[in-house]
């Protein structure tokens, strides 16, 4: 048998938008892209690392989206909320079929589809060698899931947050849109936040200025970046104080 790898980080916290679950879609849950994401978590969990994962809801509604306008905040926070415990079912089905046992948690009462989030237990499971799914954010409306994933990552210790997202790491403005756009391969949080670059809302960056806790922004679309940033190859951006 092969030696298994040495990996950068025991335990990560993974974010993804809702947005990435749509794959070629334009709304709602692109399977195969799910089953991509479930072999890209698969194959990082293979080499030993502890893997959290918290999911938007975008893909399917979102609290300050332009369907929700007019609505009550609250009530529109709660919606998204929702769609996000659909996000993380998937997801667990993806990774499940993928060969890796999976728990989602949530914040919001909903025994008969997933457990609730209690910190020991969501770092029991991962020391079982189980994914964990984080849906529902943080249960409280007004708070993103980039908040909720800042959070979880703390409360659960995890070594870092990899954001996956449609690019190859932060610009001064979406490459998708500007092909001039000025890549960064690192960044302090400070410098994030006074330059306004859309990597995870203020609170969030914050809440990891605070508490040291460093990000990494990677294209998720590209197979077998996950992997090679487990293992310590230097991919995507990278914000660090």
């Amino acid at each position: 048998m092969a030696p298994r790898k040495t990996v950068a980080y025991r335990r990560i916290l993974l974010k993804l938008s809702g947005e990435s679950l749509l794959g070629e879609k334009q709304f709602g849950i692109d399977r195969s892209f799910t089953d991509y994401l479930a072999g890209e978590i698969a194959e990082a969990h293979a080499l030993g690392v502890q893997i959290a994962a918290v999911v938007g809801g975008g893909n399917i509604f979102r609290g300050v989206s332009d369907s929700a306008q007019g609505m009550d905040r609250v009530s529109a926070d709660h919606m998204g909320m929702l769609a996000t415990i659909i996000n993380g079912i998937a997801l667990q089905d993806a990774l499940e079929r993928a060969g890796v046992y999976t728990r989602v948690l949530y914040d919001i009462e909903m025994r008969e589809v997933a457990e609730p989030y209690i910190r020991r237990r969501a770092m029991r499971h991962m020391e079982k060698g189980r994914v964990i799914v984080l849906a529902g954010g943080t249960g409280n409306p007004y708070f993103s899931t980039d908040t909720a994933a800042a959070l979880r990552a703390m409360e659960c210790k995890a070594d870092i947050i990899l954001k996956g997202t449609r690019v190859d790491g932060i610009y001064d403005s979406d490459p998708l849109k500007n092909p001039k756009a000025k890549k960064f391969d690192r960044l302090t949080y400070l410098e994030v936040l006074q330059r306004g670059l859309k990597v995870m809302d203020t609170t969030a960056i914050s809440m990891c200025m605070d508490h040291q806790l460093p990000i990494i922004v990677y294209d998720l679309r590209r197979k077998g970046n996950l992997r090679r940033i487990v293992t310590g190859e230097k991919l995507g951006t990278l914000v660090k104080e």
